[in-house]
């Protein structure tokens, strides 16, 4: 149910009939006309563009057009009016019926209300955190997380075919350095004095680690040269180190179907099956790279290297792929795994990276456009940085991590509900402050206790009913009268909760699942406004000395709390069903 899909059709419906009568010309495309809400609610329900986009190829004015379909809608019984506003604006009032009709799908559908089909048939791969295996995530891999899981989700809920994937980066000189820093804490555990130097990880979450390590292999590679342990240490701390963003992953709930290993496209043909592609359609060449913009480094040195033609699908300049001593730029494997991502099958891919990665954004955008023909999209969503604040200052609390908070501190502080939440009240590409004292207070400026408390306010009401002897079962709120659900302030929640279906596509059409958070928050704004009426209106309560009334409020209220469950779901977020 898409009450705003539905006067769309009534609006493009009636605008045929206009053609028919010859009032607009025939075959006029109206693939732009929409139907939304209002920018004010006082001009009515909803609001259509018709007049304003078909204007032109109509070689009519606004105005006449809107003028000619405000009595074609008007006449449909949902349609209380239809009024023609300014030049051409066409603002659409419905009838009281519509949205108890509403009301009455959120009861029958329950979590089914708001899915969509939109993505059926279509196979999304959505690769999200892949941070490096060299230590536990931080704050900032915790809003990719939290972002990427929450995009998955509301692309299942959409109706695709969702796979989520995390990228191992293990055969970098990262992961080397890795080795030597838990090489290092190896030595310690046997008792040696060890110094870091610059360049390793001296946090002391590597002293377990270390450990382990002993507890495996004895004194095998105390005082042995690096060339004798530097491959094996550096496969057991990989594992070690992906066993602890695994659990750190879990505190937040985020389980990945698929864990994808650079490693493991070297020495297997498919960097070089790649890169072939590339070459068959004379996308690679042996070059020389202009030297970089504004000041010369004092070693630089024009290198002849094999490039890949990345200017040809939009990039800003060609981008190496081997290096002059034939070793492949670590941009080769990238291309070796998003054309096995490609070839697998998915239909579109998106990549979730941090705000470091936006240089990195047109390149492998042009990689995956030349190896699929632009048939498979690649979007790339980049997360911005986020800061900790407390007590009106920027927070620093980790000292097991070395120089950053961790995922495991934050989740420790404020839980995993209200973590995820506040990652998401902010657009992806925008900072984003994370108010520490915020997120624990109890007030509407905390918008995860806020939302929480709305639908634990309607468990609290359907408690209350239940002890007052009243059936407030699934079917018997079906069964309700909502014609009783006659007064402005129930409508006007009722509309809020109309807009769900098309707040779900349009989030998902534009890879945003902030949009739910948003959205989750003006719904519990509406109903906790509705209850607080309440206090001075007894007619507006939910609970009435007549039951069929009490059932139709309660009705109401348990819509609002099936549609904040969906929302929470998406976002990864337990609704609660009591306040403590």
């Amino acid at each position: 149910m898409n009450l705003f899909a539905d006067i769309r059709a009534l609006t493009v419906d009636a605008l045929a009939a206009l053609a028919a009568e010859g009032v607009l010309p025939p075959d006029l495309d109206t693939a732009n006309v929409a139907v939304e809400p209002p920018r004010d609610p006082a001009h009515g329900d909803m609001a259509t563009n018709a007049a304003m986009v078909l204007a032109k190829p109509a070689r009519m004015k606004p105005r006449d057009i809107a003028e000619a379909l405000a009595p074609k809608l008007a006449a449909d019984p949902r349609v209380a009016s239809a009024e023609v506003a300014g030049p051409g604006f066409l603002n659409i009032r419905l009838a009281p019926t519509v949205w108890q009709t509403v009301v009455a799908g959120v009861l029958a559908q329950g979590d089914g209300f708001g899915r969509s089909e939109m993505g059926q048939g279509q196979r999304v791969n959505v690769e999200y955190v892949s941070a490096n295996p060299t230590g536990p995530l931080h704050v900032g891999h915790t809003r990719g997380a939290v972002f990427g899981d929450a995009l998955a989700s509301l692309l299942s809920y959409a109706g695709y075919d969702v796979t989520r994937e995390y990228y191992i980066n293990d055969a970098g000189a990262q992961v080397d350095v890795l080795a030597r820093s838990v090489y290092l804490r190896y030595l310690e555990a046997h008792g040696e004095a060890v110094e870091f130097p610059d360049g390793t990880y001296p946090g002391d979450y590597l002293v377990a680690v270390g450990q382990a390590l002993k507890d495996k292999l004895g004194d095998r590679y105390v005082g042995k040269d690096e060339s004798v342990w530097l491959a094996d240490i550096r496969d057991f701390a990989t594992d070690a180190m992906m066993d602890l963003i695994r659990a750190d992953l879990a505190r937040l709930g985020v389980k990945m179907d698929v864990f994808s290993s650079e490693k493991a496209l070297y020495g297997t043909g498919q960097i070089e099956a790649a890169i072939a592609a590339l070459d068959a359609k004379g996308l690679i060449y042996t070059g020389t790279l202009a030297p970089p913009k504004g000041k010369l480094p004092d070693d630089w040195e024009a290198r002849e290297q094999t490039l890949f033609r990345s200017t040809a699908y939009g990039d800003d300049q060609d981008r190496p792929i081997r290096k002059s001593d034939g070793s492949w730029t670590y941009f080769a494997p990238d291309i070796a795994y998003h054309y096995d991502k490609a070839n697998r099958g998915f239909d579109a891919l998106i990549n979730v990276f941090g705000a470091d990665h936006g240089g990195y954004v047109k390149r492998m955008k042009a990689a995956v456009a030349a190896l699929t023909d632009d048939k498979v999209p690649l979007d790339i969503k980049l997360t911005q940085l986020v800061k900790l604040m407390k007590d009106g200052e920027e927070f620093k609390m980790s000292k097991r991590a070395g120089t950053f908070v961790t995922l495991a501190d934050l989740v420790e502080l404020v839980g995993p509900d209200v973590t995820r939440f506040i990652m998401l009240t902010r657009k992806n590409d925008a900072p984003l402050d994370f108010d520490i004292d915020k997120a624990l207070e109890q007030s509407k400026d905390n918008p995860v206790y806020y939302v929480q408390y709305a639908h634990a306010r309607v468990m609290s009401v359907l408690r209350k009913a239940a002890e007052q002897g009243l059936d407030v079962s699934e079917s018997a709120l079906a069964r309700a009268d909502l014609t009783k659900l006659d007064h402005a302030a129930e409508h006007s929640l009722a509309a809020k909760l109309a807009e769900w279906p098309r707040l779900v596509e349009i989030a998902a059409r534009t890879h945003e699942p902030h949009r739910v958070a948003f959205y989750l928050y003006d719904l519990a704004s509406n109903f906790h406004a509705l209850w607080n009426r309440g206090n001075d209106e007894s007619t507006l309560r939910f609970l009435q000395d007549d039951a069929a009334t009490s059932l139709a409020k309660i009705g109401l209220a348990r819509a609002v709390s099936l549609v904040i469950a969906s929302g929470l779901g998406i976002l990864g977020v337990e609704p609660a069903q009591e306040m403590r």
